[in-house]
Protein backbone atom coordinates (compact mmCIF):
# COMPACT_ATOMS: atom_id res chain seq x y z
CA UNK A 1 0.00 0.00 0.00
CA UNK A 2 1.24 3.22 -1.16
CA UNK A 3 2.14 5.60 1.77
CA UNK A 4 2.38 9.35 1.60
CA UNK A 5 5.20 11.47 3.89
CA UNK A 6 3.79 11.45 7.24
CA UNK A 7 2.08 14.68 8.38
CA UNK A 8 1.36 16.65 11.07
CA UNK A 9 -1.39 18.44 11.26
CA UNK A 10 -0.15 21.63 13.68
CA UNK A 11 2.95 21.71 10.78
CA UNK A 12 0.50 22.05 7.78
CA UNK A 13 -2.49 23.75 9.16
CA UNK A 14 -2.25 26.95 10.75
CA UNK A 15 -4.59 26.34 13.53
CA UNK A 16 -4.73 29.89 14.86
CA UNK A 17 -5.98 31.87 11.73
CA UNK A 18 -8.52 29.07 11.79
CA UNK A 19 -9.82 29.23 15.06
CA UNK A 20 -9.93 33.11 14.47
CA UNK A 21 -12.18 32.76 11.42
CA UNK A 22 -14.56 29.72 13.77
CA UNK A 23 -14.72 32.72 16.34
CA UNK A 24 -15.74 35.44 14.25
CA UNK A 25 -18.20 33.13 12.23
CA UNK A 26 -20.15 32.69 15.95
CA UNK A 27 -19.54 36.39 16.31
CA UNK A 28 -21.53 37.25 13.76
CA UNK A 29 -24.59 34.26 13.76
CA UNK A 30 -24.62 35.50 17.48
CA UNK A 31 -25.67 39.45 16.23
CA UNK A 32 -27.81 37.71 13.10
CA UNK A 33 -29.16 35.72 16.04
CA UNK A 34 -28.99 32.40 14.75
CA UNK A 35 -26.65 29.72 15.16
CA UNK A 36 -23.00 29.48 14.77
CA UNK A 37 -22.27 27.99 11.65
CA UNK A 38 -25.80 27.48 10.73
CA UNK A 39 -24.68 27.89 7.36
CA UNK A 40 -22.59 24.80 7.10
CA UNK A 41 -24.09 21.23 6.71
CA UNK A 42 -25.40 19.37 8.89
CA UNK A 43 -26.85 20.18 12.52
CA UNK A 44 -26.52 23.16 15.09
CA UNK A 45 -22.82 24.86 14.37
CA UNK A 46 -22.30 23.59 11.07
CA UNK A 47 -21.28 20.25 12.65
CA UNK A 48 -22.55 17.71 10.38
CA UNK A 49 -25.37 14.89 11.13
CA UNK A 50 -24.23 12.45 9.22
CA UNK A 51 -21.30 9.98 8.56
CA UNK A 52 -20.41 11.00 5.36
CA UNK A 53 -20.40 15.25 4.75
CA UNK A 54 -18.26 17.54 2.75
CA UNK A 55 -15.48 19.91 4.37
CA UNK A 56 -14.57 23.92 2.95
CA UNK A 57 -12.06 25.76 4.34
CA UNK A 58 -14.16 27.28 6.62
CA UNK A 59 -15.93 24.35 8.15
CA UNK A 60 -12.39 22.08 8.36
CA UNK A 61 -11.26 23.58 11.99
CA UNK A 62 -15.21 22.88 13.37
CA UNK A 63 -16.06 19.64 11.16
CA UNK A 64 -12.75 18.20 11.04
CA UNK A 65 -10.24 19.13 13.81
CA UNK A 66 -12.32 19.37 16.70
CA UNK A 67 -14.43 16.40 15.96
CA UNK A 68 -11.41 14.25 15.74
CA UNK A 69 -11.26 14.80 19.15
CA UNK A 70 -14.49 12.63 19.71
CA UNK A 71 -14.42 10.09 16.64
CA UNK A 72 -11.77 9.37 14.46
CA UNK A 73 -12.03 11.34 11.00
CA UNK A 74 -11.51 10.04 7.69
CA UNK A 75 -10.43 12.40 4.79
CA UNK A 76 -11.22 11.75 1.32
CA UNK A 77 -9.46 14.55 -1.34
CA UNK A 78 -11.05 14.30 -4.35
CA UNK A 79 -11.56 17.12 -7.17
CA UNK A 80 -14.55 15.83 -10.38
CA UNK A 81 -11.93 15.67 -13.34
CA UNK A 82 -10.54 12.28 -11.17
CA UNK A 83 -11.44 9.58 -12.75
CA UNK A 84 -9.72 6.76 -9.40
CA UNK A 85 -11.20 9.62 -7.00
CA UNK A 86 -14.88 8.17 -8.72
CA UNK A 87 -13.73 4.43 -7.93
CA UNK A 88 -12.35 5.34 -4.50
CA UNK A 89 -15.27 7.49 -3.20
CA UNK A 90 -17.76 4.98 -3.19
CA UNK A 91 -16.03 2.25 -1.30
CA UNK A 92 -15.16 5.09 1.35
CA UNK A 93 -18.94 6.11 1.95
CA UNK A 94 -19.45 2.85 2.01
CA UNK A 95 -17.38 1.98 4.48
CA UNK A 96 -18.49 4.55 6.64
CA UNK A 97 -21.99 4.00 6.58
CA UNK A 98 -21.30 0.50 7.53
CA UNK A 99 -19.16 1.74 10.34
CA UNK A 100 -22.27 3.56 11.61
CA UNK A 101 -20.06 6.84 13.87
CA UNK A 102 -17.23 4.83 14.82
CA UNK A 103 -15.59 6.72 12.18
CA UNK A 104 -16.54 9.67 9.50
CA UNK A 105 -15.86 10.57 5.99
CA UNK A 106 -14.95 14.39 5.30
CA UNK A 107 -14.64 15.40 1.49
CA UNK A 108 -12.82 17.92 0.23
CA UNK A 109 -12.89 18.78 -2.95
CA UNK A 110 -9.38 20.16 -3.97
CA UNK A 111 -10.43 22.40 -6.37
CA UNK A 112 -12.55 24.04 -4.62
CA UNK A 113 -10.71 24.41 -1.84
CA UNK A 114 -6.99 25.64 -3.13
CA UNK A 115 -5.39 27.00 0.52
CA UNK A 116 -6.71 23.62 2.42
CA UNK A 117 -5.39 21.58 -0.08
CA UNK A 118 -1.65 23.70 -0.03
CA UNK A 119 -1.75 23.28 3.49
CA UNK A 120 -2.09 19.21 3.48
CA UNK A 121 0.36 18.97 0.63
CA UNK A 122 -1.56 17.70 -1.72
CA UNK A 123 0.54 16.22 -4.62
CA UNK A 124 -2.15 13.73 -6.27
CA UNK A 125 -5.39 12.36 -5.90
CA UNK A 126 -7.17 10.68 -4.23
CA UNK A 127 -5.30 11.08 -1.34
CA UNK A 128 -7.00 9.51 1.97
CA UNK A 129 -5.86 10.69 5.56
CA UNK A 130 -6.68 10.69 9.27
CA UNK A 131 -7.35 13.23 11.03
CA UNK A 132 -7.40 11.78 15.33
CA UNK A 133 -6.98 13.81 18.13
CA UNK A 134 -6.42 16.66 16.60
CA UNK A 135 -3.58 15.17 14.23
CA UNK A 136 -2.95 14.04 10.91
CA UNK A 137 -1.77 10.25 10.83
CA UNK A 138 -0.18 8.60 7.50
CA UNK A 139 -3.27 7.15 4.60
CA UNK A 140 -2.37 6.17 1.69
CA UNK A 141 -2.67 7.39 -2.36
CA UNK A 142 -4.71 6.39 -5.40
CA UNK A 143 -8.10 4.11 -5.98
CA UNK A 144 -6.78 0.85 -3.28
CA UNK A 145 -9.29 -1.90 -4.20
CA UNK A 146 -11.63 -2.12 -0.73
CA UNK A 147 -10.38 -5.27 0.90
CA UNK A 148 -6.94 -2.97 1.22
CA UNK A 149 -9.19 0.10 2.23
CA UNK A 150 -10.27 -2.00 5.13
CA UNK A 151 -7.23 -3.60 5.86
CA UNK A 152 -5.72 0.49 6.45
CA UNK A 153 -9.17 1.49 8.40
CA UNK A 154 -8.93 -1.56 10.63
CA UNK A 155 -5.35 -0.73 11.07
CA UNK A 156 -6.57 2.93 12.06
CA UNK A 157 -9.44 2.18 14.40
CA UNK A 158 -6.60 -0.38 16.17
CA UNK A 159 -4.24 1.88 16.59
CA UNK A 160 -7.23 4.55 17.93
CA UNK A 161 -8.41 1.87 20.47
CA UNK A 162 -4.52 2.27 21.69
CA UNK A 163 -4.79 5.52 21.85
CA UNK A 164 -7.62 6.05 23.90
CA UNK A 165 -6.33 3.58 26.52
CA UNK A 166 -3.46 5.41 26.77
CA UNK A 167 -5.74 8.63 27.67
CA UNK A 168 -7.25 6.77 29.77
CA UNK A 169 -4.47 6.09 31.50
CA UNK A 170 -3.01 9.68 31.66
CA UNK A 171 -6.33 10.29 33.17
CA UNK A 172 -5.93 8.06 36.11
CA UNK A 173 -2.36 8.98 36.41
CA UNK A 174 -0.91 5.27 34.97
CA UNK A 175 2.19 6.72 33.16
CA UNK A 176 3.63 3.25 32.71
CA UNK A 177 0.54 2.21 31.57
CA UNK A 178 0.25 4.95 28.91
CA UNK A 179 3.60 4.42 28.13
CA UNK A 180 3.09 0.27 27.35
CA UNK A 181 -0.35 1.79 25.06
CA UNK A 182 1.74 4.10 23.22
CA UNK A 183 4.34 1.59 22.46
CA UNK A 184 1.99 -1.08 21.52
CA UNK A 185 0.56 1.61 18.92
CA UNK A 186 3.78 1.69 18.12
CA UNK A 187 4.46 -2.10 17.51
CA UNK A 188 1.82 -2.30 15.30
CA UNK A 189 2.57 1.05 13.22
CA UNK A 190 6.15 1.95 13.40
CA UNK A 191 6.97 5.95 13.20
CA UNK A 192 2.80 6.27 13.71
CA UNK A 193 3.23 10.28 15.07
CA UNK A 194 0.88 10.24 17.27
CA UNK A 195 2.20 7.78 19.05
CA UNK A 196 5.72 8.84 18.63
CA UNK A 197 4.30 12.51 19.97
CA UNK A 198 2.48 10.43 23.39
CA UNK A 199 5.12 8.14 24.00
CA UNK A 200 7.73 11.32 24.09
CA UNK A 201 5.21 13.28 26.15
CA UNK A 202 4.63 10.27 28.85
CA UNK A 203 8.54 10.02 29.16
CA UNK A 204 9.32 13.07 29.72
CA UNK A 205 6.78 13.39 32.57
CA UNK A 206 7.99 9.53 34.07
CA UNK A 207 11.70 11.36 34.27
CA UNK A 208 10.63 14.56 35.60
CA UNK A 209 8.69 12.28 38.43
CA UNK A 210 11.94 11.12 39.48
CA UNK A 211 13.99 14.55 39.93
CA UNK A 212 14.35 16.80 43.00
CA UNK A 213 13.73 20.32 41.41
CA UNK A 214 15.62 22.32 43.57
CA UNK A 215 18.46 20.12 43.93
CA UNK A 216 18.95 19.71 39.91
CA UNK A 217 18.49 23.27 39.22
CA UNK A 218 21.22 23.79 41.87
CA UNK A 219 23.39 21.23 40.13
CA UNK A 220 22.98 22.96 37.01
CA UNK A 221 23.63 26.13 37.94
CA UNK A 222 27.02 24.92 39.47
CA UNK A 223 28.28 22.48 37.28
CA UNK A 224 27.85 23.73 33.91
CA UNK A 225 29.72 20.96 32.32
CA UNK A 226 27.34 18.43 34.03
CA UNK A 227 25.68 17.30 31.04
CA UNK A 228 23.27 15.17 33.35
CA UNK A 229 22.46 18.11 35.33
CA UNK A 230 21.67 20.31 32.41
CA UNK A 231 19.80 17.38 30.85
CA UNK A 232 17.53 17.35 34.11
CA UNK A 233 16.92 20.68 34.35
CA UNK A 234 16.14 20.81 30.20
CA UNK A 235 13.48 17.97 31.23
CA UNK A 236 12.00 20.10 34.15
CA UNK A 237 11.64 23.40 31.97
CA UNK A 238 9.99 21.08 29.07
CA UNK A 239 7.34 19.76 31.21
CA UNK A 240 6.81 23.16 32.27
CA UNK A 241 6.19 24.45 29.12
CA UNK A 242 9.18 26.43 28.76
CA UNK A 243 10.86 25.00 25.46
CA UNK A 244 12.67 27.39 24.30
CA UNK A 245 14.79 27.36 27.25
CA UNK A 246 15.13 23.51 27.40
CA UNK A 247 16.21 23.72 23.71
CA UNK A 248 18.72 27.04 24.35
CA UNK A 249 20.03 24.79 27.36
CA UNK A 250 20.85 21.62 25.35
CA UNK A 251 21.89 23.65 22.12
CA UNK A 252 24.68 25.64 24.77
CA UNK A 253 25.84 21.77 26.27
CA UNK A 254 26.35 20.74 22.59
CA UNK A 255 28.25 24.06 21.93
CA UNK A 256 30.52 23.60 24.67
CA UNK A 257 31.32 19.85 24.92
CA UNK A 258 32.41 17.23 22.47
CA UNK A 259 32.58 13.37 22.30
CA UNK A 260 30.16 11.46 24.09
CA UNK A 261 29.36 14.22 26.13
CA UNK A 262 28.10 16.09 23.20
CA UNK A 263 26.57 12.69 21.64
CA UNK A 264 24.20 12.45 24.43
CA UNK A 265 23.30 16.00 24.72
CA UNK A 266 22.40 15.66 20.96
CA UNK A 267 20.70 12.38 21.71
CA UNK A 268 18.06 13.74 24.07
CA UNK A 269 17.58 16.81 22.70
CA UNK A 270 16.69 14.72 19.30
CA UNK A 271 13.95 12.99 22.00
CA UNK A 272 12.70 16.50 23.28
CA UNK A 273 11.76 16.96 19.09
CA UNK A 274 9.50 14.08 19.60
CA UNK A 275 7.30 15.94 21.83
CA UNK A 276 5.82 17.78 19.28
CA UNK A 277 4.53 17.27 15.81
CA UNK A 278 7.62 17.26 13.27
CA UNK A 279 6.86 20.67 11.65
CA UNK A 280 6.52 22.97 15.00
CA UNK A 281 8.50 26.36 14.12
CA UNK A 282 10.18 25.51 17.80
CA UNK A 283 11.17 22.17 16.96
CA UNK A 284 12.15 23.89 13.23
CA UNK A 285 14.52 26.62 14.60
CA UNK A 286 16.26 24.29 17.13
CA UNK A 287 17.20 22.21 14.39
CA UNK A 288 18.86 24.54 12.21
CA UNK A 289 20.62 25.15 15.31
CA UNK A 290 21.70 21.84 16.12
CA UNK A 291 22.73 21.38 12.61
CA UNK A 292 24.84 24.64 12.22
CA UNK A 293 26.51 23.65 15.55
CA UNK A 294 27.71 19.95 14.18
CA UNK A 295 28.59 20.89 10.47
Amino acid sequence: MTQPREFSIYGAVDLGARQAAAQRREQAAARAGGPAGSDGPGGPGGQPDGFVFDVSEDTFETDVLERSRSVPVVMDLWAEWCGPCKQLSPILEKLAAEANGAWVLAKVDVDANPQLSAALQVQSIPMVVAVVAGQLVPGFLGALPEAQVRQWLGQLMQAVKQLSEAQQAMERGDLDAAAAAFERMLADTPGHPVAVQGLAQVNLFRRVNSYDEAAARKAAAASPGDVDAQIKVADLDMASGRSGEAFDRLLGVIRRTAGEERNRARLHLIGLFDIFPPRDPRVTKARATLSSLLF
